[in-house]
């Protein structure tokens, strides 16, 4: 009877010590995992913090997006107001220009009056050298005549003449050869005075056209030089339009240039948002199944709490079955002593295998050299100088890519620049990290997935900004927007 109890007694001891290392490992576990959840709690609050900043930012970037189109708005109706003056200027210089050409035209059949004029003055010139030789000889004949007649005593000589006749048929003869005489002198005479009269309108007549047609050359020429004037006002006006035309239009390129600056850096900060809303959505699912695998801690440190309370129960009942066996059997004979094995309380359980080995707490993304390290480069694409904030490695398309540590998915879909990407946000050894695996053919995980290490989440590619099928890889301690040399961190 001694020797069961003694077995009993035994058995209930190490049922004791057994709940007591299970009971201390689960609540250094909860306590891990108390931490676990402050510190992600904490992540998200900051989350929350760069998600209102970024929001703030949008605002103020819309604010910038709307006087932007303000502007392009008042600068497109002053190069609207341009076009119009330059159009309404330009039909002002073409009519000019018409009426400058018609001038023109005007100056030149002015000019061939004058020349025919002028042709018609040096006719009369030749013509009146003529008529002035003819008067000057008429002049020289009358006189002649006149000495002629003073000398043979006027008319008393015509009529001795006439007189001297020596018959009657002689004296007709005579009779018709005076009058023919005297009708010559009066031929002469009258031409005489008409030639002079011609000769003083002819050169009337000629003078006063051409003064007529060279005072009517003069005005025309003023009306041309003040065409002239006007046209040179309206083309440096047309010079002055054009140069406020080519300031607004350049202004109008710059604010567009703007616009789409603004509108990118909106597009950013959107997608930074998207991503940050998708990060803090992973931080909130680490969090509950932090805090799921802290209840079923707790659920079987109440189990092991209970099943000790059990032990104890049969261990004081046993203990006291000892006492009322031992208090019968005083009268009977003791028994040789027996040596009682003292009872292990070494616990069974071991150490949770670490996390990582090696130096670094990442496993290799996917099969491949590297081709670009972390650092300042040359944009291959952008052409100038940028941080190269990831690894990259040398992976013909449909290299399967693995999960380089357990975690959540919080992106997996197309973001600008990275084509397809996926970013997991893990938890390991109290710190937070996000990596980041871009240009993929395929994804074949979602946002929100578990994933575990090593697990196949899709296949690299050439999407995106890339000049060739690789693995863009990054490593974001602490979260998204903090990149760092992937290297340190692979194992």
């Amino acid at each position: 009877m001694k020797k069961l109890a003694t077995v009993i007694l035994i058995a209930v001891l190490i049922l004791v010590s057994l709940p007591a290392g299970i009971s201390k490992v689960s609540a250094e576990s909860i306590g891990d995992l108390n931490k676990e959840i402050n510190e992600l709690e904490q992540e998200k609050s900051k989350l929350d913090q760069e998600k209102n900043q970024l929001e703030g930012t949008k605002k103020e970037t819309e604010s910038k997006l709307g006087e932007n189109e303000e502007q392009q708005g008042s600068v497109e109706q002053e190069i609207n107001t341009i076009d119009d003056e330059l159009s309404n200027t330009q039909s002002k210089i073409s009519t000019k220009e018409n009426e400058i050409t018609d001038t023109n035209n005007e100056i030149e059949e002015l000019n061939n009056k004058i020349s025919e004029l002028s042709d018609r003055i040096e006719e009369l010139k030749e013509e009146i050298e003529i008529l002035q030789e003819r008067i000057i000889k008429r002049d020289a004949l009358l006189r002649e005549r006149l000495r002629a007649i003073q000398q043979s005593g006027g008319e008393m000589k015509y009529m001795g003449v006439i007189l001297g006749a020596n018959s009657f048929g002689d004296f007709i003869s005579r009779t018709s050869a005076v009058n023919t005489i005297m009708d010559q002198d009066k031929e002469i005479m009258e031409a005489q005075a008409a030639d002079k009269k011609a000769l003083e309108g002819s050169k009337k007549e000629v003078e006063a056209n051409k003064e007529e047609v060279e005072t009517k050359k003069v005005a025309v020429e003023d009306k041309k030089k003040s065409l002239e004037n006007q046209k040179q006002d309206l083309v440096a006006l047309k010079s002055q339009l054009d140069a406020q035309l080519a300031e607004k239009e350049t202004l109008m390129a710059s604010l567009e240039e703007e616009h789409g600056e603004l509108e990118e850096h909106k597009m950013s900060v959107e997608e930074e948002q998207q991503l940050l809303s998708a990060e803090q959505k992973a931080k909130e699912k680490a969090i509950a199944m932090a805090s799921s695998k802290k209840g079923e801690l707790e659920q079987l440190a109440k189990e092991e709490e209970a099943r000790k309370a059990e032990a104890a129960r049969k261990a004081e009942a046993a203990q006291k079955a000892e006492e009322a066996n031992k208090s019968k059997s005083s009268s009977s004979p003791s028994s040789s002593p027996s040596s009682t094995p003292s009872p292990s309380t070494k616990s069974n359980s071991s150490p949770a295998p670490s996390s990582s080995s090696g130096s670094g707490i990442f496993i290799k993304p996917a099969a491949g050299s590297i081709s670009s390290h972390y650092g300042m480069r040359y944009h291959p694409i952008h052409n100038y100088n940028k941080l190269h904030a990831g690894t990259d490695f040398a992976t013909p398309t449909g290299t399967t890519l693995v999960a380089v540590a357990d975690g959540v998915v919080s992106t997996a879909g197309w973001v600008s620049g990275y084509g397809n990407t996926i970013m997991i946000s893990h938890y390991i050894n109290g710190k937070s990290y996000t990596t980041l695996s871009a240009h993929l053919s395929s994804i074949s995980v979602s946002v929100g997935q578990a994933v575990s290490q090593g697990q196949a989440i899709g296949k690299t590619g050439n999407s995106g900004d890339s000049t060739g099928p690789h693995l863009h890889f990054e490593v974001h301690p602490g979260g998204y927007k903090n990149p760092a040399n992937p290297m340190t961190y692979l194992k």
